[in-house]
């Protein structure tokens, strides 16, 4: 099968902490590994440079430029003269102070997309239970591309621990927590420290709305018509659920952690999160690309702030 994680001479450039990744692949570290040592375990120690673009007559072409991985001199992209690239060590170095100060601990690192999009992602110690038992656990992710387009993102992301369900969004009322940078300026790591220390603030925003849709008791055509308007068919319309939607509502009973505030619009909102996490896409490494960064995460993003609007 092939994967999403960049391959390098047969060795999946991806480094790891705790459980063996979704795939298999990787190199497993200690606990308390530093940002550096999972960064060279990850096969992550290389550089990208900008390089001027010729004609085959040697006319160099104005206002772009190719970006080159000059550990092999990859090719990656091509680029315009104000594109500034983030080199890995920079994005490693962002989380040196918060994992020496405790805050933090590495968890995965890794390239996908032959390189052109490498992220970091770290567990910050600051976790929250609901429910007697429902266990919601913080990360840091930070999204470093090398491709023209894509912006560096630095965002929280919590983890509902019974079952691995991601969540990377925006929360609902623009209370943000994430930044975006793109690479028209150069990367600035304290500024986006001080952002990222607002952001980190309203993560309790996520905890008051998994509590306020965990109160929330509705009946199953109710559940029914949230599935349907959110992955296709619809009661309202009167209309069958898509394949989808027929799913989420068989998740309903069957997704770990279902015994958690059962019949609520929170149980909803998360037999979406599993689907997309863990039944949706081709393969298990495309699901994951999808539910970071893709498809999947547009999805969940529209399932919380549909259940908030249902739960209300």
């Amino acid at each position: 099968m092939a994967h999403e994680i960049e391959m390098v001479n047969g060795v999946a450039q991806m480094a790891y902490v705790g459980a063996l990744p979704w795939h298999g692949l990787g190199v497993a570290l200690e606990e308390d590994c530093t940002p550096t040592e999972m960064m060279n375990a990850a096969g992550l120690n290389w550089t990208v440079e900008k390089q001027s673009l010729l004609t085959p007559t040697g006319l160099e072409i104005p206002g772009k430029q190719a970006l080159i991985r000059t550990s092999d001199n990859k090719y990656m992209d091509i680029v315009g003269d104000d594109w500034n690239p983030v080199q890995n060590e920079e994005a490693f170095n962002f989380f040196s102070e918060f994992v020496e100060a405790g805050g933090m601990k590495m968890h995965t690192a890794g390239s996908l997309k032959e390189g052109k999009m490498v992220w970091a992602l770290a567990k910050v110690e600051d976790d929250f239970e609901l429910f007697n038992g429902d266990k919601v656990e913080s990360f840091l992710l930070f999204s470093n591309p090398h491709a023209y387009g894509k912006s560096i993102d630095v965002r929280f992301t919590p983890i509902r621990v019974v079952c691995n369900n991601t969540l990377t969004l925006s929360l609902k009322g623009k209370a943000d927590t994430g930044v975006r940078l793109n690479h028209r300026k150069q990367f600035n790591a304290e500024e986006v420290k001080v952002m990222m220390n607002l952001a980190n603030a309203k993560m309790n925003t996520y905890k008051d709305m998994a509590l306020f849709l965990g109160t929330k008791a509705v009946k199953r055509d109710v559940m029914k018509e949230y599935f349907g308007e959110l992955l296709g068919g619809s009661k309202k319309e009167g209309k069958d659920l898509s394949r989808t939607a027929e799913r989420a509502m068989e998740l309903l009973d069957t997704q770990p952690g279902a015994e958690f505030a059962e019949g609520t619009m929170w149980s909803a909102f998360n037999a979406v999160t599993y689907f997309v996490d863990h039944e949706a896409g081709r393969s298990n490494d495309t699901r994951m690309q999808s539910a970071w960064y893709g498809h999947g995460a547009k999805l969940k993003t529209k399932a919380l702030e549909l259940a908030l609007e249902y739960a209300a």
